[in-house]
């Protein structure tokens, strides 16, 4: 019987099968410990934004130490009639020993520069590569919508509501996981709060209120099993002429002689800038101006941000489909390219891939980067810097920077902190890391968005953040041009 994924962290199999046919023949030509460098990174931002957020790498971490083929994988492999003996030995046996660094998780990132770097035996950094890419392709993928829906806000509370909507049930919840880190404050799914402890939050469907003999009856009975946390769903029928009557009926027949406040009423379709400046009114007039105004619907960051432009009374926001499945660019093109490899002598070869696509060509050789801030301007990001893996760089002088696609854009740096992005995970297999709880996760990444031009997190034209090369990698990457183009 399958196994379900809930179940067992063991996803060794997780993999494509042209990375199970190269690693059987990098063993089969003696290549098994040749040491090679991969990075992962992406080309471009999903909505063209200005900027992506890093997620994913706690489950990243979990994948990298359950790393083993069980029997019933060796025995499936041999099925296949393609794999040698020995190979097929040596995978019983297997053992990660590869280091990993890799960008801390809610860090803004940016095209063309190294999110994770594995550098080990190939066949193990070769097989790791499908994991690498699904795990931080798709929580990066939500928690970038996620964070571009609560600046579309001002403030506001986004709570995700996306589970139904999800690809599958691990994307709920890890979708969900990925919103948290965004920025957003709760979740409808339960198990997201049970396993990462997002709160979970959650009111009534149509559904309850079609059950009842009457929309009041409906409401009375809510608001009598959960008077500390009464929130009405007021569409199911008429916003203005049944909702919103029978849930103030509600508040003061039931709550006011319990001792309760309400907290919430929720709308769920129609015009909600006008239903929801009408909702306000009435419940003003009322005595309850306290009261929150929850609006669902099919709602991204444009509808958010016009409906607060119309002046909508929303309080809070619950959005599903658009942001779980990133509906409006629902791909983080994340790829894992090979970028050197290490002679016996420990001397590095760096390689490069080219395309007849320009913007496909890679950097080569073993690199981090950096990232400069402005100490004249409150610590802002100002450019991240992609450098040998060795590479310092002294900030006590200026620092000239340029664009490697416009290399006349130059600009020089002065009075700036320089900082290495990429932090070490994995030592020769063994996890060096110590994982921050979620919540940390949550405050670091709001922290460094906050440390972002506000030009570089417009919805539409961001200002272009750089991501430039060091002049020892600029100069490698243009010899291994001229020699293959030689």
């Amino acid at each position: 019987m399958a196994t379900q994924w809930s179940e067992s962290n063991n996803l060794t199999m997780l993999v494509d099968f042209y990375e199970i046919t190269m690693a059987n023949g990098y063993f089969e030509h003696g290549m098994k410990d040749k040491i090679a460098v991969f990075d992962m990174f992406f080309r471009k931002t999903p909505d063209k934004a200005g900027y992506a957020i890093c997620a994913g790498l706690e489950q990243l971490v979990d994948y990298f130490k359950n790393l083993h083929f069980t029997q019933e994988d060796i025995d499936y492999l041999r099925s296949r009639g393609m794999f040698s003996e020995p190979f097929l030995e040596y995978l019983q046996d297997f053992k990660f020993e590869c280091d990993v660094w890799a960008v801390p998780e809610g860090t803004p990132i940016f095209p063309n520069e190294p999110v994770v770097v594995v550098k080990g035996p190939v066949v193990q950094a070769q097989l790791v590569e499908t994991m690498v890419l699904l795990s931080i392709n798709y929580q990066s993928l939500i928690a970038t919508k996620a964070a571009r829906m609560v600046r579309a806000a001002q403030g506001r509370s986004i709570f995700e509501f996306g589970s139904r909507r999800a690809q599958s049930y691990d994307a709920a919840v890890l979708g969900a996981r990925a919103a948290y880190i965004g920025g957003c404050d709760a979740t409808a799914c339960v198990i997201a709060d049970r396993d990462h402890h997002i709160p979970a939050v959650g009111t009534m469907a149509h559904s309850w209120v079609q059950m009842f003999d009457s929309e009041y009856e409906a409401f009375r009975r809510y608001a009598e099993l959960y008077p500390d946390n009464c929130t009405l769903l007021i569409d199911t029928y008429s916003v203005l002429h049944s909702g919103v009557p029978n849930a103030i009926r509600v508040f003061d027949e039931v709550l006011g002689p319990m001792g309760y406040r309400p907290k919430g009423v929720r709308i769920d379709s129609g015009d909600i800038a006008y239903l929801s400046k009408k909702t306000r009114q009435m419940l003003d007039a009322a005595g309850y101006p306290d009261c929150k105004i929850v609006a669902s619907n099919s709602l991204d960051e444009y509808l958010i941000r016009d409906l607060l432009v119309q002046g909508a009374k929303v309080d809070l926001f619950g959005v599903g489909e658009n942001l779980i499945t990133s509906k409006s660019d629902p791909v983080f093109g994340g790829v894992y390219k090979l970028v050197a490899i290490q002679n016996e002598d420990g001397t590095t070869i760096p390689k490069i891939k080219l395309s007849e696509s320009v913007e496909k060509i890679t950097n080569p050789d073993f690199k981090t980067f950096y990232r400069f801030f402005s100490k004249a301007h409150g610590g802002q990001a100002v450019a991240d810097y992609v450098t040998l893996f060795d590479e310092t760089v002294d900030t006590s002088n200026p620092v000239q920077i340029f664009d490697p696609d416009a290399t006349w854009k130059k600009k020089t740096l002065t009075d700036i902190e320089a900082k290495k992005m990429l932090v070490p995970v994995f030592e020769k297999g063994v996890c060096v890391y110590e994982l921050p709880t979620l919540n940390e996760v949550r405050r670091y990444c709001q922290e460094q968005i906050g440390l972002l031009w506000e030009e570089v997190k417009r919805f539409e034209f961001p200002h272009k953040y750089y991501v430039d090369l060091s002049p020892k990698l600029w100069d490698i990457k243009q010899r291994l041009l001229s020699e293959c183009h030689g």
